[in-house]
């Protein structure tokens, strides 16, 4: 972490003071109201709950801190993906998305934008640097893509999308604004599904989008307002909780992932592992640059699918679930959702757990 991170932490820790009166607590209140007191039209912070209320302000305050931007939130990480999307797009538009990427981005791309008029273009992460980007409204990249963990350099690919004409928004689901900061490199908005590592307790959907353009996150507002794609006040306040230990937790996850992801590249029954920090890694480049570090997922390969559903089902440190970035380590095979990968590729997202006693559950696990 750099000492501007550092400062960012401790300033999203007490967002709230300069604010708060002799006696209010310091934990935001959870606001359920839907509607509020109005004798007059004018001069209100909140009008009624579809437009905003308390419990979002607590939360956008923080993640606009991290950031450094401002920032909307959604009901979940594909509503952010949708509204930045949507915003940016028209009919006869031309969209680029990585086609190994998140599986839900890519059916977004099929069954309403290109239903709505919307030229969508897949494209591997990898073959994005040579693209060219002429009739392009918009160039959306995920880096690291999930779940191969290929990388694009943010810089130059916003420069080329720029000098087209064309907008960048980057899914920085996989690294969070602690880890990665696409808006610092050029991106014009940044979606995340904060449902991952910032909520961190696999207990709330949540997602934003951020961005620096005053007009184009204008519409971004307003297209929650319209559409009533809104968060509720529950999963606001449980992200703004886990936003307090992010910071925490990621040292964690990600400092056990890098000893985790070297002994699976030296086990036997382990192939084709991808881990962005291990220095063998093609995507070991961006660390150390636009990544601050290798991350906290993992991605490698047994034998076949007999092999990873059986390694899934021994791990008692092991939750087998489609989700990642919570605090209990969590693994699927990815190919029983469709993603174009081998039988037996596994997603690891490494968790909390005592680093030693984790290890020793998979590697008890792969003996069999």
């Amino acid at each position: 972490m750099t000492a501007d991170t550092d400062a960012r932490i401790a300033r999203l820790l007490h967002h709230r003071k300069a604010g708060l009166s002799l006696g209010e607590p310091v934990v935001p209140p959870i606001s359920v109201a839907t509607t509020f007191h109005l004798p007059q039209a004018q001069g209100a912070a909140h009008y009624y709950g579809r437009s905003g209320q308390p419990t979002w302000d607590a939360v956008e305050a923080q993640l606009a801190i991290l950031e450094a931007a401002e920032v909307v939130t959604f009901p979940s990480g594909m509503a952010a993906i949708t509204a930045a999307l949507v915003c940016c797009l028209k009919a006869g538009a031309k969209v680029m998305i990585p086609s190994d990427g998140y599986y839900v981005t890519r059916l977004l791309g099929r069954d309403l934008l290109q239903v709505y008029g919307v030229e969508v273009v897949q494209v591997p992460t990898l073959e994005m640097a040579d693209r060219d980007f002429a009739g392009f409204q918009v160039i959306y990249i995920e880096t690291p893509s999930n779940p191969g963990l290929d990388v694009v350099d943010i810089a130059g690919l916003a420069r080329r999308a720029h000098a087209a004409g064309a907008l960048l928004i980057a899914d920085n689901t996989t690294m969070t604004p602690l880890l990665q900061r696409p808006l610092d490199l050029g991106a014009d908005l940044v979606v995340a599904a904060d449902t991952k590592a910032p909520a961190g307790h696999s207990d709330a959907l949540f997602g934003h989008v951020a961005g620096r353009d005053v007009n184009l996150m204008a519409r971004v507002r307003e297209w929650r307002r319209q559409s009533g794609s809104v968060p509720g006040p529950f999963e606001a306040y449980l992200v703004h909780r886990g936003l307090e230990t992010l910071e925490v937790r990621l040292s964690r996850m990600c400092a056990s992932a890098a000893v985790i992801a070297e002994r699976l590249a030296a086990h036997p029954k382990v192939r084709g592992l991808r881990y962005p920090g291990l220095p063998g890694d093609a995507s070991h480049g961006a660390v150390g640059g636009q990544m601050a570090n290798g991350g906290f997922l993992i991605g490698f390969e047994l034998a076949g699918e007999a092999e990873a559903e059986a390694f899934l089902a021994r791990c008692p440190l092991i939750e087998q679930a489609t989700s990642f970035g919570g605090v209990h380590t969590a693994a699927e095979r990815r190919a029983r959702w469709g993603d174009a990968v081998a039988e037996g590729f596994i997603r690891l997202s490494v968790g909390v757990e005592p680093l030693e006693v984790l290890w020793s559950a998979i590697d008890t696990a792969l003996a069999g």
